[in-house]
């Protein structure tokens, strides 16, 4: 009777256990196949059938990329990077500001106004890209990574609002009416005393935003023409081919680990807060 009772109990934490292994495989795999295709020799990257791991380590792919292009991979990144975090900043700014407002700060039309903002989801990114062109040219910020940043902030502000609203609004008003009580303005109590309690979903924004950012393909594609402004997806697909249309393995795996490692970084360190913030204001 006790070993049936063993076995009922074991089987559930067997199975979840076997569950959580295939889960790590099916995820970890391909970033193992595209850091060791990084890390071979050109002829081993190209060998067939392809290795599992490199026999010889060599840095050859990764040198190959700081001199890709007529500026280099590096100066990619830092227009990615400058792009990622300006668009960050900007939002965590703006939707700090926005989702205290609808959470704390009732006014007339504001679940009118917050359901339409929630509405611009429905909106494709690729609908509206040719009206985005038009005022960007009108701006004098087509071309530039200023009018990038103006772009991914106004299609993550939506989500971002969402998201710091149900963080302040999952705060006992309480706290808010102590710091008010103790001669704070709004403001001050906001960045005093609320915000530090709602970090989680300040973090969630952020992070949400510089991966989006940092990843997005299609807006760089079409409003950046200038080879020296590209972002790093968009340089990745000139990696993609080499001469006479061969795909360059070796260099094209090191752009995408080169693409890959910050963001994986980002979310290890910060996975916590990014988790706690989703789901602030579930319960109340």
């Amino acid at each position: 009777m006790n070993t049936l009772l063993d076995v009922r109990r074991t089987l559930p934490r067997a199975a979840w256990w076997a569950a959580c292994l295939s889960v790590s495989v099916i995820v970890l795999y391909p970033l193992w196949i595209m850091l060791s295709q990084s890390l071979k020799s050109t002829s081993e990257a190209t060998r067939n059938p392809p290795t599992l791991y490199p026999h010889d380590l060599s840095p050859d792919n990764y040198q190959a990329l700081g001199n890709t292009g007529a500026v280099g991979i590096w100066t990619h990144v830092g227009n990615s990077l400058f792009v990622a975090f300006g668009a960050t900043f900007l939002t965590i700014v703006l939707a700090t500001l926005a989702g205290y407002g609808f959470a704390k700060m009732r006014f007339v039309g504001s679940g009118l106004l917050f359901f339409l903002i929630l509405a611009t989801f429905m909106i494709p990114f690729q609908a509206i890209i040719t009206p985005l062109f038009s005022i960007l040219h009108t701006l004098g910020l087509n071309n530039t990574l200023i009018g990038l940043v103006l772009v991914y902030t106004t299609f993550q502000l939506p989500f971002g609002i969402f998201l710091m609203r149900n963080s302040f609004a999952a705060l006992p008003a309480s706290i808010e009416e102590a710091a008010l009580i103790d001669g704070c303005g709004y403001l001050s109590a906001m960045i005093r005393v609320m915000l530090p309690v709602a970090v989680p979903g300040l973090i969630s924004t952020a992070l949400f935003t510089f991966f989006t950012s940092w990843n997005e393909f299609f807006a760089a594609l079409v409003l950046i023409t200038d080879e020296a402004k590209f972002t790093l997806p968009v340089t990745l697909t000139v990696l993609a081919s080499n001469q006479l249309g061969a795909l360059n393995w070796g260099i094209m795996q090191a752009g995408v680990a080169v693409t890959a490692i910050p963001c994986i970084v980002l979310y290890l360190v910060l996975q916590r807060y990014y988790v706690a913030g989703l789901v602030a204001g579930a319960v109340k």
